[in-house]
């Protein structure tokens, strides 16, 4: 659609005066009560703004295929998401796989393999594998963003399956796209990070492969996991890269390289917020910004 010369007089203003994203709320109640909802429109919204905390969680949902976009069928696929959710719950619990005392991310992970057809012997004791690490640890913080355990299994399930299935083929590359950006930004440091060790040492599974999980508090996590979720994985690199920027100076008086690996996997949580938004201006930056979805 054409630019509304108004609409952007409205949204300057708004954003002027301290109501920035008065006007995005609008357009997306405005996506949300299509019927059925544009999924690609939805898509292009949480790519271009952060997702207001209300609607978030429906909005992750249809993305991710846990509601149809048809909007009177919500309420039936939820009730068939509750009764799946319980049958798998109840066939562990024959197993005697989790119990009563079982930690709730623990019950997820035994609920994943069961699914995907993986779940290990009973009496296998072997502590998890990266991967199943990986899942913990996006379960972990999903635990912190969603009351629901219902709701938060399915995301985790579905956020986990489609950000393999997506981008799988992309991980292993992005260490090699935060070095191309890295050197557009900031050569010197780039060269220092490289004569040290240090850019080899990268927590890159901790920011690639459990995209910021552990890493962030939830209150920016989620900001992120909006680009993820509709569909870019190239924001992981912005954020690794912000990270760094953010810290140059610090990291630039770390003598060895495990004492910046240390740091960069407990970065202090204040400032994640600020680092969040310049990651994401940086991502439109370098890779464009979508067309407005309404």
């Amino acid at each position: 659609m054409a630019d509304d010369p108004q609409r952007n007089f409205r949204s300057a203003y708004y954003e002027k005066v301290g109501f920035r994203g008065v006007e995005e709320k609008k357009s997306l109640e405005i996506l949300l009560k299509d019927n059925p909802l544009d999924v690609e429109k939805l898509s292009t919204f949480s790519q271009r703004f952060p997702l207001p905390s209300m609607y978030r969680i429906h909005v992750w949902k249809v993305l991710l295929g846990i509601l149809p976009p048809h909007s009177d069928s919500h309420a039936l696929v939820a009730g068939y998401r509750k009764e799946q959710y319980q049958d798998i719950l109840e066939a562990l619990e024959v197993m005697r796989f989790i119990n009563t005392s079982t930690p709730t991310t623990q019950v997820y992970l035994r609920m994943f393999q069961l699914e995907s057809q993986v779940l290990p012997r009973c009496s296998d004791t072997s502590p998890p594998d990266e991967e199943n690490e990986d899942f913990l640890s996006i379960s972990r913080a999903m635990e912190e963003i969603v009351d629901d355990p219902i709701d938060c299994y399915w995301l985790i399930k579905c956020f986990v399956n489609q950000f393999h299935t997506k981008f799988g083929d992309s991980i292993p590359h992005l260490p090699k796209s935060l070095e191309h950006y890295l050197s557009q930004e900031e050569p010197r440091f780039l060269n220092q990070l490289k004569s040290t060790g240090v850019l080899a040492k990268l927590p890159y599974n901790l920011w690639f492969r459990r995209c910021f999980a552990g890493c962030l508090p939830e209150s920016s996590l989620q900001r992120v996991w909006d680009k993820v979720i509709s569909g870019s994985c190239k924001i992981l690199v912005f954020v690794a890269l912000e990270i760094l920027l953010s810290y140059k100076i610090m990291l630039s008086g770390i003598n060895r390289p495990e004492g910046v690996v240390k740091f960069l996997c407990n970065i202090p949580q204040e400032n994640t917020d600020a680092i969040v938004t310049k990651a994401i201006d940086l991502w439109h930056k370098y890779c464009g910004t979508p067309m407005h979805a309404v």
